[in-house]
Formats: structure tokens, sequence, C-alpha cells
């Protein structure tokens, strides 16, 4: 990172840390935080739940129950944005709980081959791309969370640690088990 860069990221978390202080005693101060992270929430619930209609609701449900609770949150080292994907997380989670809808997971190339160096060897390639998807839905979703934290968002261990409320360290080997067990799995299923 630049000097400019560093500078300017400096600038946007003091900047992000007075609206987060304003927004606990006015809630007109929240519109530059939800300005800020609504797009990036959306895609996030979209790319779960697969409708726009129904992304946008679960969105405008995580912004109204992070107003609601904004008095709670603390600076503490855990970034705002992380606050509020936990908060995305716990609405689409509830949403499949009483939908009793399947998660959706885009599975595109680039995804089936980065997956395919984490857990194979050889020229097993056409094999996963049939296989991976009967192989993700047999992931707990704590499981297959991780996976696509890891591999489908790029997101690194840390940023899953701070969206999981897990040490960086933890969320690694959490995130390797689910890869042994999908490798286990294709190793030993016979998926036609």
């Amino acid at each position: 990172m630049s000097e400019t860069e560093y500078q300017n990221s400096d600038l946007h978390q003091e900047q992000e840390a007075t609206d987060i202080k304003r927004s606990q005693t006015d809630p007109e101060a929240f519109k530059p935080l939800y300005e800020k992270y609504f797009k990036k929430i959306f895609l996030f619930v979209f790319r779960r739940v697969g409708e726009k209609e129904i992304a946008r609701d679960i969105t405008q449900q995580v912004f109204l129950k992070a107003l609601n609770s904004i008095r709670k949150f603390q600076l503490r080292g855990l970034p705002f944005s992380a606050w509020l994907f936990r908060i995305a997380i716990n609405e689409c989670n509830d949403y499949f709980r009483k939908t009793k809808k399947e998660r959706l997971v885009t599975i595109d190339e680039q995804i089936t081959e980065v997956l395919f160096e984490e857990i194979m060897a050889d020229n097993q390639m056409e094999e996963l791309k049939v296989k991976l998807p009967v192989i993700l839905k047999s992931l707990s979703p704590d499981e297959l969370q991780l996976i696509e934290f890891r591999f489908f968002e790029h997101r690194s261990f840390r940023e899953i640690g701070l969206l999981l409320d897990l040490t960086e360290t933890y969320a690694k080997v959490k995130t390797y088990r689910a890869l042994d067990k999908m490798k286990k799995r294709f190793l030993n299923d016979k998926i036609v």
C-alpha cells in the first residue's frame, strides 16, 4: 500500500468512525454508512438467494437491524463492514430456515479450477466439474460458508475470522478441514 493509499484509508476509517458515532444518537447520520455498504451487502445476499427482490428485502432488513442496533456497536478493532456482514449472514440463514429453500451456490470455471488445485492432483478436472455441486451440497452450512468466503469471494482468513467471530488461525483450520472433507468425498464417492 502506498503512502497516499494508507493516508486515504486512515481518512476513510476516521470518517466512518465519525459517522458511526453520529448515527448512535441521530438516525439520519446513518445514511453515509448505508450508501457506502448497501451494494456490497446486496451482492453478498444476492449470491446466496439468487433472486433480486428477495435479496433487496433481506438487505433492507440487514440495514434496519443495523440502524436499530447501532447504539450497541463499539469501535474495538472490528470493522463496521464485518458487523454488517454478520447481520447479513444471520438474515440469510433465517430466510433459508423459514422458507426451507436451499441455498444457492454459483459455480463457475475459475472457482472449479481453484478448488481443483486445492483438493486434487492428476487430471481429474472433468470429474470434479461433475461432482462439485453434489460435494458442495454435502457440506454443512458452516463448511459451505467457509468455502464460499475463501474461494468464491476471495476473502482472507483474517476477514473470514472477523465475519464468523473466529480467530484467523481457526478460520484457516476450519476451511482446510472442509477442503479435506471435500477431497475425501471426491475420492471415495461414485457420483453419477
